[in-house]
């Protein structure tokens, strides 16, 4: 499911297909995916 946020149709089906790819549920793409950018703003490389 499309969380009720303003995004493009062209992200929703990157992350449709990601989900698709790794055989998950959309909406549990949607959270990993998420996670994931908010780690690396919240703990950016130090490099």
């Amino acid at each position: 499911m499309r969380p009720n946020i303003d995004i493009t149709h062209t992200l929703h089906g990157r992350i449709k297909d990601y989900a698709e790819d790794k055989e998950m549920e959309l909406s549990e793409a949607y959270s990993e995916l998420l996670e994931r950018g908010l780690e690396s703003v919240a703990h950016p490389d130090e490099s």
